[in-house]
């Protein structure tokens, strides 16, 4: 499916609609919605790592347009060598929960097909063997889950996983991965991180090779 397609069908069908309440977000109103968030999204200090969830992601209409907002904005503010580093981070602080396979993975599709349009832009290679690629491909599998917000649960009937991605004081690029369930994040409590494997510190464009503390 193409952005553009992406951005301006609204409704996919009849039966859609009165199955699962699906309607889809014109990105006008997407973009009028973003803007009330604007210095979190790409102004203010640390916005790279603000986390949005979108808890009804459909086909990744906001997805998109939160990571649009953000590359552009690391494009105004930070110097080229830092572009990858930083754009990874603005994956890994993007979350998104969709019920339909189909619109799971035009999601996730999407999210990728912008990440890489950032980057071939700017000439930087980012074929599917790159660790670039590789590491974008992996947090958005992570990060974009297919699942029922509602009930908390995965497709499989499982509590709905998330990570939570840290950077790392005095190793620039370095990230820590900590999973957690959606159900702690709602919940009012702390995040059940303790629960969860533990990962080793990596590079964030090396997070796809899920390396566990101690291995």
């Amino acid at each position: 499916m193409t952005q553009t397609i992406a951005e301006e069908l609204l409704v996919k069908s009849r039966r859609r609609v009165k199955a699962h309440g699906e309607v889809f977000t014109p990105r006008r109103m997407v973009d009028q919605m973003l803007d009330l968030v604007r210095d979190d999204l790409e102004a203010g200090p640390g916005f790279v790592d603000k986390t949005f969830l979108e808890p009804a992601a459909g086909d990744g209409n906001f997805l998109i347009a939160i990571l649009q907002r953000k590359l552009q904005a690391i494009e105004r503010q930070y110097q080229p060598d830092l572009w990858a580093d930083q754009s990874l981070f603005a994956l890994a602080s993007i979350y998104g929960i969709e019920l339909l396979e189909d619109n799971h993975q035009d999601a996730k599709a999407a999210m990728l097909e912008e990440f890489l349009r950032f980057h071939a832009g700017h000439d930087v290679p980012c074929g599917p063997c790159t660790n670039l690629t590789r590491a974008a491909t992996f947090l958005i599998d992570t990060n974009i889950v297919r699942g029922n917000t509602l009930t908390g649960l995965d497709w499989r009937g499982q509590d709905i996983e998330f990570s939570w991605w840290s950077r790392v004081p005095d190793a620039p690029g370095s990230v820590l991965r900590e999973p957690f369930t959606l159900e702690s994040l709602r919940g009012g409590n702390h995040l059940d991180f303790a629960v969860y494997d533990t990962y080793a510190v990596c590079r964030i464009d090396h997070v796809h090779e899920e390396v566990r503390a101690g291995d």
